[in-house]
């Protein structure tokens, strides 16, 4: 089975690393970049978007406000990258936002942040994956007509990756994120080259359309509702920017100057990407509907249901590159390319988080274990199905997995910033040097605005997006915050119940006597091995133990036991349902409530088989046994394994397989070989 198994693994993943290889996965600031903030930079294929989606609700008039959206987002971006520069300079471990709150606002804060970075991250690898599928759809028909097969299957190609480590799939998402960035600056400066300086009129495919306002004439309360709503929508541009502060372990030396200057370089980016495709959809007049089929018109017609609404940037890149030119194609490729891709932010920030969580035992300890590449496996595993079971239950539909975003990521802004305020208000208290106060008094500043912004961002997101969805995130934040209270709280009980006590107890008393118990159902060298082994123990009182399911062999077991004079007494249960557990467990407590303080020590013998398939061919009484006899006070269980000629083979098979020489193994040398397999003894 192992080997079954072993073969497909290391073909999908890659050979397993040595735990002193950890340092080899470290990541430099180009390569960084793309894996920690590729989910902020490619959210400008579709932030955009949502913006002029909601606009359309008023109306075609309502497109003049987006230009003072983009300036709001663009401010909220530059303070939240600011406020998170002074966090990975004061927390580097990469706890993050979790850390922060932790620390300053207490347990019940850092567990509130920790439940919406989880939720947030898990909509991260949905929403872009969604978004990535229809982006493909728009040029690929099939992938639109199977876009949820196609989303998991994507799902499942970024799992692969990723457990290959984190190295390897950074190497392989760089490429297409700068190209998709390099893509959209030249779109920019080439779209702005020809409508300043050569005065071509530009137009996408939709600006002959009109909009059939769902809402006309909006004013007062509702027009800035709808604005608020609107600007809400914009900064989903802004998720995956916790993520670097969550990352800091996973960059080079200097960490915390390489984080802090890669969230520069991200926000700057990404600011100039969102604001110049914003201006270029207002110069070539794209028209974008929440319910396209019914409220674009065309010559006074609706379009229908069999029209395919096409993302902004790709409307935009068609009107400044020409449909079906080179350069369009390949943004466009580029561009579906990144939002998978972009997902891996969240695939390197659940994993890490899960595993600081499973650390302060919020989460199962599974979690904090690294695979045979040095990556949070499990985490990896558990994030992707989370991923799929939402693709599925939203029909890869990112218009409606986007109502759920943001309300994660802002609680933990607000919580994250109110937590740095009194960091530095702590630190303030104690610190007498003049010049390292007014550094910390300029970084409290920076983070009470932040926190003042992303709260009141907070507040909007909620009016606005409650019933749209958000609801559902704030149901699977308060989901995640319960269970890992109920885990905290499983492992704290364990905890105090197995602590060892200062004094004397009846954990260390030594018990009275020792009654032994041999189970038996023929006699075979398993049992005369187990026989061999209880008499070695030197109990008090030693009996072998049978059950009698069949009358013929329980007369032949009595005869074969008389007729090679074993000196041990054998003593049968009856069991008139045939049942061979209830009998045994019954009769171990009677001894125990004959002599409580007696210990009874049940040998088991069992033979061990080589072959997976051998274990289906035996009834595995002894594993039920051992399963009930666990539960039982004051009794020990012991096993006393018999080796078979196939279990020997595959001791044999599992050598060999430790001694075979991977593909390219002889590249690395015979030190490097010698050094990662340790001598057999």
């Amino acid at each position: 089975m192992s080997k079954l198994t072993d073969v497909p693994k290391r073909i999908l993943i890659g050979r397993a690393l040595r735990s002193d290889r950890l340092g080899e996965t470290l990541l430099p600031k180009r390569v960084a970049l793309p894996v920690f903030a590729s989910d902020p930079l490619s959210s400008v294929a579709y932030a955009p978007g949502e913006v002029l989606l909601v606009l359309s609700i008023a109306g075609l008039s309502a497109y003049h406000f987006s230009p003072w959206i983009a300036v709001a987002v663009v401010v909220l971006m530059f303070t939240v990258v600011a406020s998170y520069r002074q966090n990975v300079h004061a927390y580097p471990s990469g706890g993050g936002d979790y850390e922060v709150a932790t620390t300053n606002l207490g347990p019940k804060a850092g567990l509130t942040v920790a439940s919406a970075l989880l939720v947030d991250y898990v909509l991260t690898v949905a929403v872009s994956i969604s978004s990535g599928i229809e982006n493909l759809g728009s040029a690929i028909p099939f992938v639109v007509e199977n876009k949820v097969a196609c989303a998991i299957g994507v799902i499942v190609l970024l799992t692969l990756m990723n457990l290959r480590g984190v190295r390897e799939s950074g190497t392989l998402f760089a490429i297409p994120t700068y190209v998709f960035v390099a893509g959209v600056f030249l779109m920019i400066a080439w779209g702005a080259f020809r409508g300043v300086v050569l005065g071509d009129d530009m137009r996408a495919p939709t600006a002959d359309f009109e909009i059939k306002p769902e809402h006309p004439g909006l004013a007062g309360f509702a027009l800035v509702f709808l604005l608020l709503r609107a600007f809400s929508s914009g900064c989903a541009a802004l998720t995956g920017v916790e993520a670097i502060s969550n990352g800091v372990p996973g960059f080079r030396k200097p960490k915390s100057r390489n984080a802090a200057t890669t969230l520069a370089l991200m926000g700057l980016l990404a600011v100039t990407m969102f604001c110049g495709i914003i201006a270029l959809a207002a110069a070539t007049d794209v028209r974008m509907a929440e319910n396209p089929a019914k409220d674009l018109v065309h010559d006074g017609v609706p379009l229908g249901p069999d029209y395919v609404q096409n993302p902004v940037i790709s409307q935009v890149a068609e009107a400044v590159f020409g449909h079906g030119s080179f350069l369009f194609v390949v943004l466009a490729a580029a561009t579906a390319l990144v939002l998978f891709l972009a997902a891996n932010t969240a695939y390197n920030g659940f994993p890490l988080l899960g595993a600081i969580l499973a650390q302060d035992r919020y989460l199962p300890r599974q979690l904090h274990t690294r695979g045979d590449r040095l990556a949070f496996s499990n985490g990896i595993v558990l994030l992707a199905g989370a991923a799929a079971l939402l693709v599925v239950i939203y029909g890869a539909d990112s218009t409606r997995l986007i109502q759920l975003y943001i309300v994660g990521v802002f609680v933990s802004f607000t919580l994250s910033q109110i937590g740095m305020v009194r960091h530095w208000n702590r630190l303030l208290a104690v610190e007498k040097d003049p010049a390292a106060r007014r550094h910390m008094i300029r970084s409290r500043a920076i983070n009470a605005f932040g926190a003042f912004f992303t709260g009141l961002v907070l507040v909007v997101v909620l009016l606005t997006k409650f019933t749209h969805g958000a609801w559902v995130a704030l149901l699977g934040m308060c989901i995640f915050y319960a269970t890992m209270t109920a885990i905290r709280r499983h492992y704290d009980r364990v905890a105090e119940e197995i602590a060892a006590p200062d004094t004397p107890s009846e954990d260390t008393a030594r018990p009275s006597r020792v009654h032994s118990v041999v189970l038996i159902s023929k006699v075979h060298r398993p049992t005369l091995r187990a026989l061999a082994y209880a008499k070695l123990l030197r109990s008090d009182t030693l009996e072998a133990l049978s059950v009698n399911v069949d009358a013929d062999e329980t007369k032949a077991l009595r005869e074969e036991w008389e007729r090679r004079g074993i000196d041990v007494p054998l003593k049968v249960l009856d069991s008139p349902y045939r049942e061979v557990t209830r009998p045994v467990i019954e009769y171990v407590k009677s001894l125990r409530a004959q002599s409580p303080r007696d210990v009874v020590s049940v040998i088991i013998p069992e033979y061990v088989v080589g072959h997976w398939y051998e274990h289906f061919l035996h009834n595995q009484s002894a594993l039920r046994l051992k399963g009930r006899l666990l539960f039982t006070p004051g009794v020990m269980v012991t096993s006393v394994p018999y080796q078979l000629e196939s279990s020997e083979a595959a001791k044999l098979r599992a050598r060999r397989r430790q001694d075979w020489a991977a593909p390219g193994s002889a590249r690395r040398g015979p030190a490097e070989r010698a050094k990662e397999t340790p001598p057999r003894t």
